[in-house]
């Protein structure tokens, strides 16, 4: 999705389609969402990305979880918006998204083939409350026993938790909880729009309790702020009581976009640590090699240590037909009582990019 009609303001951003709106409550203050209707939803990933999945869908762009090394940030430029508190403030939202999926997967050109959501900006950050685009999403790739994945620092999943339950009794659900750190002086300035550490991991045991498996994300790891042995430690070992079935290490990258942002916050609240920033992303976006496979081997060591084990492979995919209205979230029959979910593939130990 991108616009060509650039000008002052919104409207003539978007075009006459677009309806922008500002909400003075406490929530939503200074934000403004963009309510536009997308020509399609599923998108595919470019094949030079190193992400480990196909297709993705995303019914917002902007995030106001606003961490400040989120690699979306650049996304925002391509609609010439400020990457900055642009990104944190101008939230697109994709009005027509359920709908627009529905149609997307019954065509006959789809295969079925895993969808990964939370990739670019969090589907579950603050606007979703506004907007319950996620329940139409959720239950069209349900009705369609589609796989599917989900990445989130947001507590609002749980509010899903039914239709999660459902959609994991026919086919491949992942959800993977993203929690880098624990220090909550760092947890304020770096994520500011994010629910508490704790509070996610809370996410985890709850998902886990009702039969949903669970990973997390152990993501980004702060180089000189959030890797020391004592952090990581108490990080896996708080990851492991709450359930989670793996963990995966990813140390902080900074793409365009998202680096000047971060390096800006860097300057303002540890500018001690600039010089040595500059030095250890010299060559690029990611750390170095080095960094990278000695963080990975201490979460994993530390990982086998409180025992959180790899992810199994889930059932396949299979169709069941639904009985009812799938607006009011019917499943079949056999579906109606609590029964354990069978496990979706999981992140193995892998350094992967997506935060």
């Amino acid at each position: 999705m991108r616009w060509d009609n650039l000008g002052d303001g919104p409207a003539a951003l978007f075009g006459a389609d677009v309806v922008s709106r500002t909400i003075d409550t406490p929530e939503f203050r200074g934000i403004t969402f963009h309510e536009v209707r997308a020509r399609s939803l599923v998108n595919r990933v470019p094949g030079a990305s190193r992400m480990p999945f196909e297709w993705t869908v995303n019914p917002y762009r902007g995030c106001s979880h606003a961490c400040v090394y989120c690699f979306a940030r650049k996304t925002h430029s391509y609609l010439d918006l400020d990457t900055g508190l642009g990104f944190d403030s101008q939230i697109v939202v994709k009005i027509n998204a359920p709908e627009l999926l529905r149609r997307e997967l019954a065509g006959r050109r789809w295969r079925g083939d895993h969808i990964a959501m939370g990739t670019n900006v969090d589907c579950y950050q603050r606007a979703e409350g506004r907007y319950r685009l996620m329940p139409g999403i959720l239950t069209a790739l349900r009705d369609h026993a589609n796989p599917f994945s989900i990445l989130t620092k947001g507590t609002l999943i749980l509010r899903d938790l039914e239709l999660l339950r459902q959609a994991a009794g026919i086919t491949d659900v992942g959800i993977s909880v993203s929690v880098g750190f624990l220090d909550h002086e760092l947890w304020r300035t770096v994520e500011p729009g994010t629910p508490a550490p704790e509070r996610r991991l809370d996410v985890v045991r709850t998902l886990t309790a009702h039969g949903i498996p669970c990973g997390v994300l152990m993501a980004p790891v702060i180089p000189f702020l959030g890797d020391a042995p004592e952090q990581l430690r108490g990080t896996v070992r708080a990851i492991a009581e709450a359930g989670a079935g793996s963990v995966t290490p990813l140390v902080l990258h900074l793409r365009p976009g998202a680096r000047e942002w971060f390096l800006s916050w860097l300057d303002r609240h540890h500018p001690h640590l600039v010089r040595r920033y500059a030095t250890m992303y010299a060559d690029g976006a990611y750390a170095p090699t080095w960094y990278q496979r000695r963080i990975t081997r201490q979460v994993h060591e530390l990982a086998a240590e409180y025992g959180i084990g790899p992810a199994r492979s889930g059932e396949t995919r299979r169709i069941r037909p639904p009985s009812g209205d799938p607006a009011e979230n019917s499943t079949p029959s056999a579906d109606s009582t609590p029964t354990p979910a069978p496990t979706p593939p999981g992140p193995g130990p892998t350094q992967l990019t997506l935060i």
